[in-house]
């Protein structure tokens, strides 16, 4: 896996209830990383075993620079919800 790649878990109180009921975890990347380099760093980071990953984009808020009247969009982001083996789980997301 490359080493510039950012995974971070997405905390919400959605993603804390399916963490609890459905055991599966959300994560935001950036829109380059695909679903076997998550699956992959996944399992090394947490020591879990990954069953399923689905993926879904999540589109850039757009904003205006006021001084040139400019209209922009910031870069997607790739959200990821991955299904563990059950048994496993991810301390991270239930310590909240």
């Amino acid at each position: 896996m490359k080493n510039n790649i950012v995974i971070q878990p997405h905390i919400t109180e959605k993603s804390f209830e399916m963490a609890n009921a459905l055991n599966k975890y959300v994560f935001i990347t950036e829109d380059k990383v695909n679903k076997i380099e998550l699956k992959k760093y996944v399992e090394k980071e947490y020591k879990v075993k990954v069953e399923n990953v689905s993926s879904l984009t999540q589109p850039g808020k757009k904003h205006t620079d006021w001084k040139t009247n400019r209209r922009f969009r910031k870069s997607d982001k790739k959200k990821y919800i991955v299904q563990l083996k059950k048994g496993d789980k991810i301390d991270e997301f239930l310590s909240k």
